[in-house]
């Protein structure tokens, strides 16, 4: 005779109140570029540069969500989403950057905000995605420190606006992505490969964000930024690559961790970058360092590194030229085998463990959430619809890993999957497919994918199977 364990025992429950839900990006999924007076933004100008985007893609119309973001919301509220991270495009809201705001580009915010709270889902705006607005950029971009205020004003318009109904809001989202993809390497926009101008930029991205934070600090409002974290492994214990691994964890992870949570930069990265001058006045990290009320953290794949010649570089973009690692150009990274996404990213959830656990034991208090999550793999529509085994086992491994975190004491507070349907990946355009919701960018039809599917019932259940995943 068997005996029917209750759901609580067998499932990996989440604490009551944990957000479940997805997230996406302006420029990624808006489209209308030049819609109700937006202004264009260093993604359009970057885009449409020939050979920097695969295929020559742009985010001009990328999945239309400017007019389809009522059908997009029936969408999250028919997975039981119960949050829901977007960013506003800077140049939709201030078209030049600066001066008055564009009233038709803030009600369409206003919309967005009123449909997810009619649907019962918390809205979660970032107000920093990469999308510099291009007067901006042409007056210096973000290595200039005016642009740092210039961002301070625009989040004071966008709290005016959003304000009494916006609980949750973020400043910044990846500012190693914006400092050194975009201003280092290249890989992204506005496309300059100059080192000292990408460490500027990360310091008046900071920056940015602790005016922001300052400017709104209590109100109602809730202010964080996300930054994207990894796990950083040597390759080996030779000193090498020991020193290759600090090197990376520094200016991947520590770099911005110690700014916002310590009010400094860590001395080691300092000397490492030395020849080059960070912009940095005096009372700026007190600025940076600023309370806090939540941190965000993006996750994706651990990092193995080496200092040995002749090593790969990280995988940025599919034309990468230069490196995003100013001072440590040397470093190379490793691949051990393990199963790769679409990206080429091999999967490792116990790295998102590790960044959770180290953020929470070695960091001030501060409450987490898992602001983005998930993979990219090759999906085909059969029969109708898109069955994607591969990404509910990425996200059910990485919900595990947010669970043993949880277990070990973090104050973790929800978790967001990337993405919430395909769209416009950056440089890769529409080749790289991160979504729950398939998209025909021919049609613009959406597809829920088998991965949705399990994901509402997780959120449904309030968490996962032990053993085997939940269906």
């Amino acid at each position: 005779m068997t005996t029917q364990r209750s759901q609580a025992e067998t499932q990996l429950l989440f604490p009551a109140g944990f957000a479940w839900g997805a997230a996406t990006a302006a420029y990624q999924i808006e489209g209308a570029v030049a819609a109700d007076g937006r202004g264009p933004s260093i993604w359009d100008t970057f885009a449409h540069t020939p050979g920097v985007v695969l295929g020559g893609d742009t985010g001009d119309v990328a999945v239309d969500h400017y007019h389809r973001f009522r059908e997009d919301v029936a969408l999250m509220s028919s997975l039981g989403l119960t949050a829901y991270r977007f960013s506003i495009s800077w140049s939709r809201v201030q078209p030049h950057g600066a001066g008055p705001a564009n009233a038709k580009g803030l009600d369409f915010y206003r919309r967005l905000v009123d449909a997810l709270l009619e649907a019962g889902i918390e809205p979660w705006p970032t107000l920093y995605h990469w999308d510099l607005p291009q007067a901006l950029e042409d007056a210096g971009g973000w290595p200039e420190r005016d642009t740092a205020y210039r961002f301070a004003d625009y989040a004071g318009i966008v709290h005016g606006a959003l304000g009494d109904r916006v609980t949750n809001l973020t400043t910044v989202n990846e500012p190693w992505c914006a400092a050194f993809l975009g201003y280092a390497s290249g890989d992204h926009a506005p496309g300059r490969r100059e080192p000292e101008a990408s460490l500027r930029a990360a310091h008046h991205l900071l920056l940015g964000h602790g005016l922001a934070a300052r400017a709104l600090r209590g109100d109602r409002t809730r202010v964080g930024a996300a930054v994207n974290l990894y796990a950083v492994t040597p390759a080996s214990e030779a000193d090498v690559d020991r020193d290759a691994a600090r090197r990376i964890d520094g200016l991947q992870n520590r770099f911005f961790l110690d700014a916002l949570l310590r009010g400094r930069y860590p001395d080691d990265v300092l000397t490492d970058v030395e020849p080059y001058d960070l912009g940095v006045h005096d009372g700026d990290l007190e600025v940076i360092g600023g309370p806090i009320d939540m941190l965000g953290v993006n996750y994706y794949n651990r990092f193995i590194v080496t200092g040995r010649a002749g090593a790969a570089p990280a995988i940025t973009s599919p034309f990468a030229q230069a490196s995003p690692w100013p001072g440590s150009e040397h470093v190379g990274f490793v691949r051990v085998g393990r199963p790769v996404t679409a990206m080429g990213w091999e999967i490792d959830e116990s790295g998102l463990t590790e960044v959770l656990t180290r953020v929470a034991g070695e960091y001030p208090p501060v409450p987490l959430y898992v602001t983005e999550n998930g993979a990219a793999f090759d999906d085909v529509v059969s029969a109708g619809g898109v069955d994607d085994p591969d990404r509910v086992a990425y996200i059910d491994a990485h919900l595990r890993a947010c669970h043993d975190a949880i277990g070990a004491g973090v104050p973790l507070r929800g978790y967001f999957a990337w993405s919430l349907m395909d769209n416009f990946e950056w440089g890769w355009g529409y080749a790289k497919r991160f979504g729950l919701v398939y998209v025909d960018f021919a049609t613009q039809r959406r597809i829920p994918k088998s991965s949705a599917r399990w994901y509402a019932t997780v959120i449904e259940r309030g968490g996962i199977g032990i053993g085997t995943m939940n269906t």
